[in-house]
């Protein structure tokens, strides 16, 4: 399989998991930023080698070709909300906000997704019954959605 047929699929299962789809809704990147974001995090590391950006944009999924710059314009869009998102959660620590039992919840939601993260990860290792195992994925995966959702309702 090519590097861009490696990196699409990639790209397509991530993008569309439920999870994923939550978490990029109520993020600052737009679908877009996130997906080049992704690309040049990761396309080197698939690759095995240093991309140019003209190749980094080659593997974007749409299918009109687009340039250069255009990749870079999103990727500097969506470097600085990461940085924007970082400094805010610095802030909330500086000011001692984390420190609050209002974030009890949002805590909860951030220790449910690393067990859905290590569930995802134990199931190719799993020597057991994979259905078992498919569907402790799916339990936490709808318990995510669903404290994801009413987190981000008013």
């Amino acid at each position: 399989m090519k590097l861009k047929d490696n990196v699409q699929v990639w790209l397509t299962s991530s993008l569309n998991d439920p999870v994923s789809k939550i978490l990029a809704k109520n993020s600052h990147l737009t679908t877009t930023q996130l997906e080049t974001f992704l690309i040049d995090i990761l396309s080197d590391s698939l690759s095995g080698k240093s991309l140019t950006y003209d190749e980094k944009a080659s593997l974007r999924l749409i299918k009109a070709k687009i340039s250069r710059g255009a990749f870079n314009r999103t990727l500097k869009q969506a470097k600085d909300n990461v940085i924007k998102s970082i400094y805010t959660v610095l802030l909330l620590g500086y000011l001692g906000v984390f420190e609050s039992i209002a974030l009890d919840p949002y805590l909860e939601i951030a220790n449910k997704l690393q067990d859905y993260v290590a569930a995802h990860k134990n199931l190719s290792h799993n020597d057991g019954n994979i259905e078992d195992h498919k569907k402790l994925i799916e339990m936490i995966r709808e318990e995510l959605e669903t404290g994801l959702k009413n987190l981000s309702s008013p």
